[in-house]
């Protein structure tokens, strides 16, 4: 006769799936794309179901049960309920969000940030390794992650990172991007500050920009670099999402500062967003109602960063703001024609929105729309020749797509050497999904490129 262990284990693997193990399986196969909201919504309308419709996933059975059977049910009932109230939590806090604002207590984007930080402290990982100090670089706050010095070694390399989250989600001290920076300050045996800029609502555009560059060139100060023991012909710049957007725009910036000693030499962006000239790109139409970033939550952040008006917000879905009529627009039609930067497999059969006739007071009222500090993708040939050697990291669900595809194209097209880094089965904003409840095989497997290209290059 087997010993007890031995029949436990092949007891284990006899027994049929249960409804929750059904559902797991399927959740986990489903969870390298599927974004935070509809993956919480999922589990929590699986979990009510099993409550409500097995009773032996919640400790009923009509046999009687082994110590390792309770232990088992148990863990997967504390699961379920550790998901549900997830779900319950994320789905409230946006209409409780959106309550205090129309009450006008607050404005959301401040609500929101606030419960975003509250829920995360608890999520942050430490490191022994690494010495993680907060500082003030030109007025602008950030977070450096220093791994120890070795003996034989000089100067390191460096990263400065910016975080994403529509210019006013989000911190550097958040644990989705202290963890990122820790990982890839002890991936790389890298210096990584890690920018703490202003948001929105407390200042809209140019002051994210200016933050970012000001602490930035402050960083790129030979002393600085000095204090730090930073080789300064090593040093990238990189960011996610509007952070990549900021990276993209310091980039294009310091390229043509004259007096500048030190520059970077990569830039890393990771989905970013860099243009509002087109809010009909085909990613922008394959995925308008994608999960995480819908097309009409990424118009509202662009109106957030401008401080504009809500009401715009139909005319720029369907391209009222560059329409042929709109004499601002014209000369910037030719730097973002996607029927020639994207290549046939991301076209597909969708047809380009141009109007003929639109409103050219939106641009009067917004003129940040063409300005190339808010959208990289409009800069002219000469400033992109300038660039330094590029990585940018797509996803196929992704309204942000093309916005990376096309300025890969763009900088290739002017001389720069460009790695386009394209994931069809992960989604925006996935490389900070790496730690429970979030944690998805689609972060880390974006992540991992991401810091393989820097370490190869850098």
């Amino acid at each position: 006769m087997p010993p007890a262990a031995n029949r436990k284990e092949k007891l284990r693997h006899e027994r049929p799936p249960t409804q929750i193990q059904k559902a797991s399986r399927r959740i986990k196969c489903a969870a390298h794309w599927l974004p935070v909201p509809p993956l919480l919504l999922l589990q929590v309308c699986i979990s009510l179901h099993i409550f409500m419709s097995d009773p032996s996933a919640v400790g009923a059975s009509e046999s009687p049960l082994t110590l390792y059977d309770l232990e088992e049910k148990q863990i997967r009932r504390n699961q379920k309920m550790m998901t549900a109230i997830a779900g319950i939590v994320y789905v409230n806090k946006h209409l409780l969000c959106h309550l205090i604002h129309y009450l006008r207590l607050s404005h959301h984007l401040i609500v929101l940030n606030y419960i975003i930080c509250t829920f995360d402290k608890l999520k942050s990982v430490s490191s022994e390794d690494l010495t993680i100090t907060d500082a003030v670089f030109d007025g602008v706050e950030v977070r450096i992650f220093e791994p120890p010095r070795k003996r034989d070694e000089q100067l390191k390399r460096s990263v400065v990172y910016i975080h994403g989250g529509g210019w006013a989600l989000a911190s550097a001290r958040t644990s989705l991007y202290h963890n990122l920076c820790r990982i890839m300050a002890e991936s790389l045996n890298a210096v990584v500050v890690s920018v703490e800029y202003r948001l929105v609502p407390e200042v809209c555009f140019p002051e994210q920009f200016h933050d970012a560059l000001r602490a930035t060139k402050h960083f790129l100060q030979p002393d600085v670099l000095a204090e730090y023991s930073v080789d300064p012909s090593r040093i990238a710049i990189s960011g996610d999402s509007a952070g990549g957007n900021l990276a993209a725009a310091v980039c294009q910036q310091l390229s043509k500062d004259e007096h500048l000693t030190v520059r970077p030499k990569l830039q890393a962006l990771i989905y970013p967003v860099l243009q509002a000239f087109d809010f009909n790109t085909p990613s922008y139409q394959q995925n308008m109602n994608m999960p995480v970033l819908p097309r009409y939550v990424m118009i509202n952040y662009w109106i957030d960063y401008f401080n504009g008006n809500y009401d715009l917000a139909h005319s720029l879905l369907i391209n009222n703001h560059t329409a042929l009529d709109v004499g601002e627009a014209l000369s910037f039609r030719g730097r973002l024609n996607w029927t020639s930067l994207l290549p046939s497999s991301f076209k597909k059969n969708y047809k380009p929105l141009i109007q003929t006739t639109g409103r050219a007071e939106i641009i009067q009222e917004i003129p940040a729309l063409l300005d190339v500090r808010a959208v990289p993708l409009l800069a002219d040939n000469e400033t992109l020749q300038m660039q330094p050697k590029t990585y940018i990291l797509t996803c196929e669900n992704d309204v942000l797509r093309d916005d990376g595809v096309m300025y890969a194209k763009r900088l290739e097209n002017a001389g720069v050497e460009v790695t386009l880094d394209h994931f069809d089965d992960c989604f925006h904003g996935c490389m900070i999904f790496t730690i429970w409840p979030t944690d998805f095989s689609a972060g880390v497997q974006t992540r991992n490129s991401y810091i393989k290209w820097l370490d190869e290059n850098l």
